[in-house]
Order: C-alpha cells, then sequence, then structure tokens
C-alpha cells in the first residue's frame, strides 16, 4: 500500500517550494533483486521484488517550458528549460530527474513543463534502487501533466536510457522494470534481452528481510564500470570461437574454459559469476514455487559467495551481516543485493521467527561493526502509481 504519510510530507513539500498545491503525486517503490545480480547488463535473467519504500514526486504543469525541482535532503531547487537539456550529467540528484526528461523529448513526447518536489523514504546508495525509483517516478509525472501514453516497459527503457546517457552510469534495465511493472506479493522473473517477465508468487512460509549494512555508496565512484569492461573483455575472447553469441548471457562454463588461457585470472573470474549466477534466477523461481525453501536458501548463499570471490563487489559489513544472518535458525540463506560496495543485503527467513531474527541480527550487528544497520520486513508492493489530489 503506498505510504500516505510520505504523500503528505511531499505535498507539504512542494506547497512550501511552490507557494501553490500539486495536483498529484506519483509514488514508485524501490527494489531489492532476490537473485541475478550483475546479470542484467549481459542480458540475462534477474528476480527482483519490489519493496515498501517509495520515491514520492508531487506535481503540477506549467504554462512554459520550464522544469524546476525541489528536494528538502539536500534543500536545492534547481530550474532546466526543457530544450535546453543535454547529456552531460552534473554528478547531483538532479541528473535522474532531468535526464528522465531529456530521455522522453528525445523519444518524441511532447512533454510541457512541470513543477515538482521530491521525498523519499527509500535509502539513498543502500542498494535499494533509489535512484531508478526517482526517475520512474519523475516519468510517470510527466505522463500525466503531458498526457502521454503510459507503458512500463517503454518508461522503463527510456529511465535506463537517462541512466546510462545522462548520467553516466552504465546500469541494467532490471531496476527500472521493477519499479514501473512490478506486482504485490509478486516477484518478477524477468529476461532482460527481452523484457519479458513471468510473476512469482511469494510463497507466505518465508519472508525477504531487508538488511541495509549502514555503509553507503556510488555506483559513479565505484568499480562498477570496471567489472563491466572485464565482462566485455571475455566475451570478446570468448566470441571469437563462439560467433553465435550475443553476450554472456548465451555462454556456458564449457565456451568460458575455452577462453580461460587468454584471460586475467581476475576477468576470467568475472565472466564466471555471470556465467553462473545466470542460471540461479529461474533455479531460485522453481524452488520458491515448489516450496523447497532450503534449496532457495542454498542459491542465496551461493550468489553471495560468487559475488563476493569472483566478482569481488562484496564488503567487510555485507560478508558480516550476511553471516550473522545465516546464524540465525531461522534464516535459510543470505545474500548481498544490489551492485555492492556497501549497501544492502537480504535474508530469506521463515515467516514465523522474522521478528525474532531482526531482533537478533540486529543487536550482533550492532556489537560487531561501527556502523547503524537498519533492518525490515520487504514486502512487494505494485509498481508505480499516481494518487490525484482531492
Amino acid at each position: 500500500m503506498t505510504d500516505f504519510s510520505l504523500h503528505d510530507q511531499v505535498t507539504a513539500e512542494f506547497e512550501q517550494a511552490f507557494s501553490k498545491r500539486p495536483v498529484a503525486v506519483a509514488h514508485a517503490p524501490g527494489r531489492v533483486n532476490l537473485i541475478g545480480e550483475h546479470t542484467d547488463y549481459q542480458e540475462g535473467f534477474v528476480l527482483p521484488m519490489t519493496v515498501d519504500r517509495y520515491v514520492a514526486v508531487a506535481f503540477a504543469p506549467r504554462s512554459d517550458r520550464m522544469i524546476r525541482a525541489h528536494t528538502s535532503l539536500f534543500n536545492k531547487t534547481v530550474e532546466y528549460p526543457l530544450d535546453g537539456l543535454t547529456p552531460i550529467g552534473q554528478g547531483c540528484w538532479s541528473d535522474y530527474i532531468m535526464g528522465t526528461a531529456w530521455a522522453m523529448h528525445e523519444a518524441g513526447f511532447p512533454l510541457i513543463g512541470i513543477d515538482i518536489a521530491v521525498k523519499s523514504d527509500l535509502p539513498m546508495g543502500a542498494g535499494l534502487s533509489s535512484s531508478a525509483a526517482l526517475e520512474v517516478a519523475m516519468a510517470r509525472a510527466l505522463c500525466s501533466v503531458s498526457q502521454c501514453t503510459w507503458d512500463p516497459i517503454v518508461m522503463a527503457q527510456l529511465a535506463r536510457r537517462a541512466e546510462n546517457e545522462f548520467v553516466g552510469v552504465g546500469c541494467g534495465i532490471m531496476d527500472q522494470v521493477a519499479s514501473t511493472a512490478g506486482k504485490a506479493n509478486c516477484a518478477l522473473l524477468l529476461d532482460c534481452r527481452s523484457l519479458q517477465f513471468e510473476l512469482v508468487r511469494l510463497p507466505s512460509q518465508v519472508g525477504i528481510v531487508v538488511m541495509d549494512t549502514g555503509v553507503r555508496r556510488s555506483l559513479g565512484a565505484t568499480e562498477y564500470d570496471t567489472r563491466r569492461k572485464d565482462c566485455a573483455t571475455a566475451f570478446a575472447a570468448i566470441k571469437t570461437f563462439a560467433p553465435h553469441a550475443a553476450a554472456l548471457r548465451d555462454v556456458n562454463e564449457t565456451l568460458l574454459a575455452r577462453a580461460e588461457a587468454q584471460l586475467s585470472t581476475s576477468t576470467y573470474r568475472r565472466a564466471q559469476h555471470v556465467v553462473t549466477e545466470n542460471l540461479r534466477p529461474i533455479k531460485l523461481a522453481k524452488a520458491l514455487q515448489s516450496g523447497n525453501f532450503e534449496n532457495a536458501g542454498e542459491l542465496l548463499n551461493d550468489s553471495h559467495a560468487s559475488l563476493r570471490d569472483l566478482y569481488e563487489v562484496s564488503s567487510p559489513e555485507l560478508d558480516l551481516i550476511t553471516d550473522l544472518a545465516r546464524s540465525e535458525s531461522s534464516c535459510l540463506g543470505a545474500r548481498m543485493t544490489g551492485a555492492g560496495f556497501g549497501g544492502s543485503a537480504i535474508a530469506l527467513v521463515r515467516t514465523e521467527g522474522i521478528r525474532r531474527f531482526i531482533d537478533q541480527v540486529r543487536q550482533m550487528y550492532a556489537k560487531c561493526s561501527e556502523h547503524q544497520g537498519s533492518f525490515f520486513h520487504g514486502s512487494a508492493v505494485d509498481g508505480v502509481s499516481v494518487r490525484a489530489m482531492t
């Protein structure tokens, strides 16, 4: 359910910033990826679910072709002309907003000017996709005031283009699709090549606990792009003897082994992670649907080990919090989620033990880490929505 307290807060901020009332508020949820990490930009499979934490955008149309955006998070108001947007991101929060408008304008959508205020209960830099949620909320607001047709997949693609070409982060499509097309009580088994997805009903016997390490990271300042380049190097070597392959998604371990002698150890390991991780989303979906929760937990544990040892995007805090999670009897498995280098992890926990699990792991993490962690039971919710003012 949409967090109406957040709705009220962003409405008040809009009124204070612009001395008028918004016409509506767009709410875009964040997401956790259950499994399939760093496979989306290799056209592979992923299994994300939305979470009941949002980016909210209050908005109203303008009579000119300007965009004004305000957020109390940085106590900033920025203003840009719709017709003057260029993909030279400034490295600030407004890049995601202006980049979305730029991508929609470039795609031919007849946009009009807009005033927006932004507020969120989705922590930034926690690996829960606050950037994609902001892009999606902005796209929904622009479609609403400009009376454009809303298509979840088209808008997800444009939001991704904004992040790739305007912000300058080479992310895949998973986060944006999850925020536009998510469904309550379901995960999305998404094929990042075709963008077709299957709804995977989440069983009531288990739940997902989101564990924020309190360590923040910025993809633009990490080795995210370095990992992508390593994968491209590995794929180029494989392509010389496997011309049918279009991405690492098409490579199996046998093909990868043929290229090992041509690759550095680290480059080989990066590709090995992608090749093996790409098999896990389908396996996890089947395990959850069949009630094989022990196998589901093993898949999460294996994924974390691969991200830690092969892709090398974990962190001491992510390793600690997942180890502590696994020490609790109600936990079936745990892994980092998101791009890594900080942020959050998830745990698959038997439903009846979730409250105790959160209390115990929170206490242990506080004793073992200098960072302040936070924990919540994630509920899958519907994708982005608009609530008109009454």
